[in-house]
């Protein structure tokens, strides 16, 4: 519980709610044209037969105003899983309450609980008052390391060669 809101693992009558949370996030960080989650793919990810995405979700006054979209990974040289935060969101009308503390921590909780080595994620690097934030709560940037990503056609291209 925080100030005026609950946190909690999400269910299937949350999906909707989770979309619009994920919209909103990508409106934010201003790539709204590249988001095309619709409500089946998220139940299937969260819900379905082998669920490899998790969601942690504040509530407030009946509403869905907060969201932690999560994954496991894997360390090989720690030889245990972590948990990757794919996406963190408050709506700025629910902001500085401590929804968005509480969402890490309840990660972090089940990192703990599942002996996992690490709860990481990634951050645009102009969203200054997340970075700061994040900063408070001691978390450290991985600068030595840059994200790289295929998708679309050169996806598409490489899978081609494979055997």
């Amino acid at each position: 519980m925080t100030e005026t809101g609950t946190i909690r693992r999400a269910t299937a009558a949350d999906v909707p709610a989770l979309v619009d949370l994920v919209y909103d996030l990508a409106e934010y960080e201003k790539a709204r044209h590249e988001c095309t989650l619709t409500a089946e793919q998220l139940h299937t990810a969260l819900f379905g037969p082998t669920p490899k995405v998790f969601a942690h979700v504040v509530e407030q006054d009946g509403e869905l105003v907060g969201c932690a979209i999560w994954f496991l990974n894997f360390s090989t040289w720690e030889g245990v899983h972590g948990i990757f935060l794919e996406d963190l969101y408050v709506k700025p009308s629910a902001r500085g309450k401590g929804y968005g503390k509480t969402l890490l921590a309840a990660l972090a909780r089940e990192a703990v609980d599942n002996g996992y080595a690490r709860l990481d994620w990634s951050v645009l690097t102009w969203n200054t008052p997340s970075i700061d934030f994040y900063e408070s709560l001691d978390a450290v940037s991985q600068e030595k390391w840059r994200g790289y990503r295929l998708s679309g056609e050169p996806l598409a291209a490489l899978a081609k060669e494979a055997q």
